[in-house]
């Protein structure tokens, strides 16, 4: 017999409680003679026992033999035991039942953080539901307002083809005079590279005067490649270039991607 796996069985703890049937109570008793260490962890939980039991009532003097009749044994049934000092039951029982609300709480303590952990996840996937909502908005909001100007009498449509260095590049500028603004759909340019922007020029051709409308901001993320430009300039043209973060003064011509003439 494993005894170290006897004593943690519990039983033990049960025989000094006198929950055991009279057969069991030999059992331990026998146990008990033949091993020492059997005999030594019941008295060191009778003597644990004890100090609860002070320690919960320091005034009263522990009475084990009388708790031991008042506490719901099987009929019949004879507690054998080692010879032993008196103890107070009742500190033990609520020893015990401190355990099991120990237990309780800290179930319940798991639950609600599990509860917590699941409104966290729920009120994340709220959030990011919401900002969906306000992008498509924004999205629906942006493709009405160029359907807007596309359909608009006064509208320019400017093709831009692509150039030398990305022949298979195109654009195209939609140019409203009244309001002075240009969308630019630029659905055809390639990602530009790390560190480098697309920037619109409105150009005078005779003599070539390059005139900067601006950048194409967050080219990659935007899905539409739509881009709205102010532009009070007189153009004749409009081209696209590919500059360093941030733009430039005047237009690096080898690296053009789109051009194209305003019809007179």
């Amino acid at each position: 017999m494993d005894v170290n796996e006897y004593i943690a069985s519990g039983i033990l703890e049960l025989y000094v409680a006198g929950q055991l049937s009279e057969k069991e109570n030999s059992e331990v008793y026998t146990l008990a003679m033949e091993h020492p260490e059997i005999a030594a962890e019941i008295e060191s939980i009778e003597a644990a026992v004890l100090d609860l039991a002070r320690t919960a009532a320091p005034s009263q003097k522990p009475e084990f033999e009388s708790l031991k009749n008042r506490l719901p044994l099987q009929e019949d049934t004879k507690v054998v035991t080692i010879a032993k000092k008196d103890t107070n039951w009742t500190a033990y029982l609520g020893w015990a039942a401190s355990l099991l609300l120990a237990l309780g709480l800290f179930w319940v303590y798991n639950q609600n953080s599990e509860l917590k952990s699941r409104i966290e996840v729920a009120n994340q996937e709220n959030r990011k539901l919401e900002q969906q909502i306000a992008e498509s908005d924004t999205s629906l909001e942006k493709s009405r307002t160029l359907l807007q100007t596309i359909r608009d009498k006064d509208i320019t449509v400017v093709p831009l083809g692509g150039q030398k260095v990305s022949p298979e590049s195109y654009a195209k500028a939609y140019w409203n005079k009244k309001e002075q603004k240009v969308f630019i759909d630029a659905q055809g340019l390639p990602d530009p590279p790390d560190g480098m922007v697309y920037q619109v020029w409105s150009l005078k051709v005779d003599p070539l005067t390059p005139t900067s409308m601006g950048i194409l901001e967050d080219f990659v993320s935007d899905d539409n490649k739509v881009f709205a430009l102010a532009n009070p300039n007189d153009s004749e043209a409009f081209g696209i270039t590919l500059e360093p973060a941030g733009g430039s003064v005047s237009p690096n011509l080898e690296q053009l991607y789109a051009l194209g003439a305003v019809s007179s």
